[in-house]
């Protein structure tokens, strides 16, 4: 019990590390106080309801005490969870609706310039927030996660390319590519 007592002293990453040696379901539990409501949060984000945001959550808690030993540290466990939240709220929302999201291949000559002045917020900013949230229900799971882990989680280019795996230019090109269906979303099917 003195492990226990002590945990909720321990970072993340000890913690996880404690829960992957022991398979003690009480240090995960601590794991779970610290983040459920986080989780809660961007499962309701995908959900159509409480109710359905509760079993989202519940579903990523338990696929994570399996897949907890799959945490390798090499960013922050928080940034990790996240992504591990997101990419199952994605799976079911795109599972729900029988549809396949296709993979939009990225053109390296279109990304070459790319700097952060090209991607302009102002436009993208000034978007009134009830037809927002209509808008964001219409464009992919995908566009929609990048958009809120920069948006709404606030995370840099390098902790979404830690997320979602892939390089600086390939983040840039689908934060891009998601405001600018997003804008084109929210012009011509909400006015």
């Amino acid at each position: 019990m003195e492990t226990v007592k002590n945990s909720n002293k321990q970072t993340d990453e000890d913690l996880v590390k404690a829960i992957v040696e022991t398979n003690n379901t009480l240090l995960f539990e601590v794991l779970y106080d610290r983040y459920s409501t986080l989780v809660f949060n961007k499962c309701f984000g995908f959900a159509k309801d409480e109710d359905e945001a509760k079993d989202l959550t519940q579903d990523v808690f338990l696929k994570l005490f399996v897949k907890l030993g799959s945490f390798k540290g090499k960013s922050k466990f928080s940034t990790w969870l996240y992504a591990f939240t997101y990419n199952h709220c994605v799976n079911y929302v795109t599972r729900n609706a029988a549809k396949k999201i296709e993979k939009q291949s990225i053109d390296y000559k279109d990304i070459e310039n790319i700097s952060e002045d090209d991607i302009d917020d102002k436009d993208f900013l000034s978007m009134k927030v009830d037809k927002l949230k209509k808008a964001m229900n219409l464009i992919s799971p995908d566009e929609k996660m990048i958009l809120l882990l920069k948006y709404q989680d606030f995370l840099t280019i390098k902790e979404i390319e830690s997320v979602l795996g892939i390089g600086e230019s390939a983040v840039k090109m689908r934060i891009k590519r998601a405001k600018d269906k997003l804008l084109e979303v929210y012009a011509n099917n909400l006015n």
